[in-house]
C-alpha cells in the first residue's frame, strides 16, 4: 500500500473516486428519502429502487466502449453531466415543479451514467499499477467506495433530518465538479494488447461484446452468477424498504445509521481482503456467506436499533472482502483488453435481478410489512453458501493468484 501512495496517477484516480462516490451516496440517500416523504408509500421507494438499479442490468453494453474509448474522457464527461443533472432537483423544487415523477426520471439517468464510470475505473487500475499491487489497489478502491458510503450515509441521513433532502442535491453538484477536475489530471495509458479492427464501428462493437461474453462463459466466475442473482434479488428488496424499515425503528437518522452500518462493515471487509487473499477463495465464499446470512437474520429479529445496526455491520464484513477478491480475479485472469467487457458483463448478469427485487420488495412491504423483506436478504446469503458448497468447481477454487481461467474462446 505504501508504494501505491507514491503512484501519482493512482492517488488522483482514487481521490476522484472518493469524491464521486460521495456524490453518489448523497443523491441516492436524498432521492430515496425524498420519494418516501412525497408519497409515504414503500411502493414508490420500491419503484425508485427499481428504476435506479435497472441500468445496472445493461452495464454490459458499456463494456466494449470502455475498452476502446479514452478512459480520462469517459470519466470527465460523465461527472460534468451528472453535476448538471443533480441541480435539476433543487431547481424544480424552488420553481414549484418538484413531483415524485420528476425525481423518478432523474434517478435512473444518473444511474445510467454510472454504468460507464465504474467499469472505466476498473479498467484503469491494471494500467496504473503492477499485478502484485492489484489486490491492494482494489482494496483501496473498495475502501474509497465503502468508506465514503459509511460516512455520507450517516451524515446524509442527519442532513436530511435537519435541512431536508433538497439541500443535499445542491451540495452534490460541487462533488461532481471536483471529481471531473481530478479525473482530468489522470493520464491512463492505452491497453498494451489492443488489436487492430477493420470492420464497421457497429460490427467491431458487436464482436467486442461477444468476446466479453465468451470470456466470462469460459471462466469459473460464470457459475457464481446464479448465486449472485438470488442474493441481489433479495438485496434489491432490502434497499427498497430501507426508508420504511428505518421509519419503524426511528426516523431519517435511523435510515442513515442502517446504511452506514452496511457500508461500514463492507469497508472493513474490503480493507481485510489483502490479508486473506492467500486462502482458497472457494472456501472463503462458503464461510463468508454462511456467516453473513446468519448474522443478518439475527440483526433483523433483534429488539433494538443499536443491536440491529451493530449486527448488520458485522454481517457485511465478509461480503466486502469477497467482493474485492472476485474483482481481482477478473483483472488478473483476463487479457487486459477484455477487462472492461468482462467486468461489465459480469456486473450486468449478477445484478439483473436487483431492480426486480426492489420493485417487488417495495410492493410486498406494503402488504406484509418490512421485516419479511429484510429477512429474505439473510436467507439469500445462506443460499449462496449452500450453492457454492454444492458445486465442486466453485468450492475447490484456490487462492486468487493461483486461479487459472484457461484459454478464452474468441479472445485471442
Amino acid at each position: 500500500m505504501h508504494s501505491l501512495s507514491r503512484n501519482g496517477p493512482f492517488v488522483r484516480l482514487m481521490a476522484g473516486r472518493l469524491i464521486t462516490n460521495a456524490g453518489d451516496s448523497l443523491y441516492y440517500i436524498a432521492a430515496m428519502w425524498l420519494v418516501y416523504s412525497l408519497t409515504g408509500a414503500s411502493f414508490y421507494t420500491g419503484l425508485a429502487g427499481f428504476l435506479t438499479l435497472l441500468p445496472g442490468a445493461f452495464q454490459f453494453l458499456a463494456g466494449p466502449l470502455v475498452d476502446r474509448l479514452s478512459i480520462r474522457r469517459v470519466l470527465v464527461t460523465t461527472q460534468i453531466v451528472q453535476g448538471v443533472l443533480v441541480l435539476a432537483i433543487p431547481l424544480a423544487h424552488y420553481t414549484g415543479h418538484l413531483t415524485v415523477w420528476f425525481v423518478l426520471v432523474v434517478m435512473p439517468v444518473l444511474s445510467a451514467l454510472n454504468q460507464v464510470v465504474y467499469p472505466a475505473q476498473i479498467v484503469a487500475l491494471p494500467r496504473l499499477v503492477s499485478n502484485d499491487e492489484l489486490v491492494a489497489a482494489n482494496s483501496a478502491f473498495s475502501f474509497a467506495y465503502q468508506g465514503v458510503d459509511f460516512v455520507f450515509n450517516a451524515v446524509g441521513g442527519l442532513i436530511v433530518a435537519f435541512f431536508g433532502a433538497v439541500a443535499l442535491f445542491l451540495a452534490d453538484s460541487v462533488t461532481f465538479a471536483a471529481a471531473a477536475l481530478l479525473f482530468f489530471s489522470v493520464r491512463v495509458p492505452p491497453a498494451e494488447d489492443t488489436t487492430e479492427t477493420t470492420g464497421s464501428p457497429v460490427q467491431n462493437y458487436l464482436t467486442d461484446l461477444r468476446e466479453g461474453i465468451a470470456a466470462l462463459r469460459n471462466s469459473p466466475l460464470f457459475k457464481l452468477i446464479v448465486g449472485a442473482v438470488v442474493a441481489n434479488f433479495a438485496f434489491g428488496g432490502a434497499f427498497a424498504v430501507f426508508p420504511a424499515y428505518a421509519d419503524t425503528l426511528g426516523d431519517s437518522a435511523a435510515y442513515g445509521f442502517l446504511l452506514a452500518a452496511l457500508s461500514g462493515g463492507m469497508l472493513v471487509g474490503a480493507l481485510a481482503a489483502s490479508s486473506v487473499d492467500h486462502f482458497p477463495i472457494g472456501r472463503l465464499l462458503v464461510v463468508s456467506y454462511a456467516v453473513s446470512g446468519a448474522l443478518w437474520v439475527v440483526a433483523i429479529l433483534a429488539p433494538s436499533l443499536s443491536t440491529t445496526v451493530a449486527l448488520i455491520a458485522v454481517a457485511s464484513v465478509p461480503i466486502g472482502a469477497t467482493n474485492v477478491l472476485i474483482m481481482t480475479l477478473v483483472q488478473t485472469g483476463m487479457p487486459e483488453r477484455l477487462v472492461g467487457r468482462v467486468t461489465s458483463v459480469l456486473t450486468s448478469m449478477a445484478t439483473v435481478a436487483t431492480p426486480l427485487g426492489a420493485l417487488l420488495g417495495g410492493a410486498a412491504a406494503d402488504v406484509y410489512g418490512t421485516q419479511p423483506v429484510m429477512l429474505a436478504t439473510g436467507a439469500s446469503f445462506l443460499f449462496v453458501a449452500f450453492y457454492v458448497t454444492a458445486l465442486p468447481t466453485l468450492r475447490r477454487l484456490g487462492p486468487v493468484a493461483d486461479v487459472e481461467f484457461g484459454v478464452v474462446a474468441g479472445a485471442e
